[in-house]
């Protein structure tokens, strides 16, 4: 059947997409679905700003890549920056108030997430009435829970603020250290909420696995395949979100490869450009790119580790490897479950950091002989985030390549999208708002890294359009 033949639906915009994108679906004249594609039709181009600024200056230019994880963004850059400025090891206190930083980045956008953007999804079902599915139904209906979800992430952008300055677009690391330690006050003001911190992880933990382990049927099949899975490990296996050598392994579990030193990640990773998106598509190099690609994030991360360095989110992490045996679990929902794994992980680190004498030092920088070329990665919320500069004698940047989560998870999430397609509207002579939330429930798994108030007002400025195969508009829906 040639493509005339086929009809097309477009929804666009994709909500809690940063920016713009939209998702295509052409169905056969039986409405079965041909072809799903997840387009990011944003180009932003920061790659290029960044060239001719000086060094000093990229980590604090790349936070405004996003406002939701610009700490995620501003350590990548000062950890390249960190080897420009020929620094290989920071001071202990540098080092340790940057870990904080990051992991308080962690618990709010975590939180945020599984609060504020997809729990009206798991509380209320994908078909419920829009006008409860959202962050004011949750209120209304679960107000202890609301509250929780507001206080928890707050927490994490008190650490932020503690650390960086302020709560979004601070400036707290330099190259080859940090600007600041932490002060007593300030450590005492975070350790009086730290232990309900942790007993809300606890519980938020359990409200995702219940939901998993309840809904098992479904999380198996919905939008679900298998896949490699990327992300940073420690030497000794452990899960590390800051600093790491980086582990693949295939949808068994057998390596790929392992203990890679990230410097050298372009031996390992390839990216495809295609015409249809302004996103790139990572893949494996060994593998190449037809079975190459690979996930990232909280789901891979958990999937990958040896264990977690961390009691309460170790026990939880043997609990989500037994249903699969210890094999990797391939089920998009369970992103969900293992995000809420790496909250509570991060709470205790925070603790175990906020008891740390080293954090009121003073050693805070660290210098050494300039270099050419440095790559610096970190474990983002949305999964591992690449930063690769060059910069020249006069010290400006003469190259930038980013690779961020959402990149890496870009063919996973258009196979998502097809395989929901496929299970849920193929067939269907309608479409219905249940169905179109079925497909965003597939990306927003992944929580790609996208602001939107979507479920915050309980409004989806969603509009699907259907043409017929000549083109013309047959059918269109809309949500204000």
């Amino acid at each position: 059947m040639s493509d005339t033949n086929l009809k097309r639906i477009v929804i666009e915009p994709v909500t809690r997409v940063e920016g713009h994108g939209k998702v295509s679906l052409l169905l056969d004249e039986k409405n079965n679905i041909k072809q799903a594609r997840l387009h990011i039709v944003e180009f932003r181009g920061f790659e290029r700003f960044i060239v001719g600024r000086p060094y000093w200056e990229v980590p604090v230019l790349v936070q405004r890549l996003c406002g939701i994880c610009p700490v995620s963004h501003h350590l990548a850059a000062a950890k390249a920056m960190d080897i420009i400025a020929g620094v290989d090891e920071l001071t202990p206190t540098a080092e340790k108030m940057r870990r904080l930083m990051h992991y308080g980045q962690m618990f709010q956008s975590h939180a945020l997430h599984f609060f504020h953007l997809c729990s009206p999804d798991l509380l209320f079902g994908f078909d419920a009435d829009p006008a409860i599915r959202n962050v004011i139904g949750v209120a209304q209906k679960f107000p202890e829970l609301a509250v929780q979800g507001v206080m928890m992430r707050k927490y994490g952008q008190e650490i932020i603020k503690v650390t960086a300055g302020k709560k979004i677009h601070g400036t707290g690391a330099i190259p080859g250290g940090i600007n600041k330690n932490l002060s007593i006050a300030e450590r005492d003001a975070l350790l009086k909420d730290i232990d309900q911190m942790v007993d809300w992880s606890v519980a938020v933990v359990k409200i995702a696995k219940d939901y998993t382990l309840d809904n098992v049927e479904l999380a198996k099949t919905f939008g679900t395949f298998d896949s490699n899975h990327l992300g940073f490990v420690r030497e000794d296996g452990a899960m590390d979100l800051y600093h790491g050598n980086l582990r693949a392994v295939d949808k068994d579990g057998n390596k790929i490869f392992d203990q890679v030193d990230y410097k050298n990640y372009l031996d390992y990773i390839v990216e495809e450009v295609k015409d249809w998106s302004y996103m790139k598509f990572p893949f494996i190099k060994s593998i190449g790119p037809e079975n190459g690609w690979y996930r990232v994030g909280p789901l891979s991360r958990v999937n990958i580790c040896d264990f977690i360095d961390t009691p309460l989110a170790e026990k939880e992490r043997k609990e989500f490897m037994a249903i699969t045996n210890g094999k990797p679990n391939n089920m998009t929902l369970a992103y969900h479950w293992t995000r809420m794994i790496e909250i509570l992980h991060s709470i205790e680190k925070i603790k175990e950091l906020l008891n740390d004498p080293d954090l009121q030092g003073t050693d805070l920088v660290k210098k050494g002989k300039r270099r050419a070329e440095a790559v610096g990665l970190i474990e983002a919320p949305r999964g591992t985030l690449f930063h690769h500069y060059k910069v020249d004698e006069n010290d400006q940047v003469t190259m930038a390549n980013l690779i961020v989560s959402t990149t890496n998870n870009n063919t996973p999430m258009n196979t998502a999208v097809q395989k929901v397609a496929e299970q849920h509207l193929s067939g269907k002579p309608e479409i219905t708002e249940g169905l179109l939330n079925h497909i965003e429930v597939a990306i927003r798994a992944y929580d790609p890294c996208l602001s939107c108030a979507t479920h915050a007002m309980g409004k989806m400025p969603l509009i699907v359009s259907l043409f017929d195969h000549k083109g013309d508009l047959i059918d269109k829906k809309a949500k204000e």
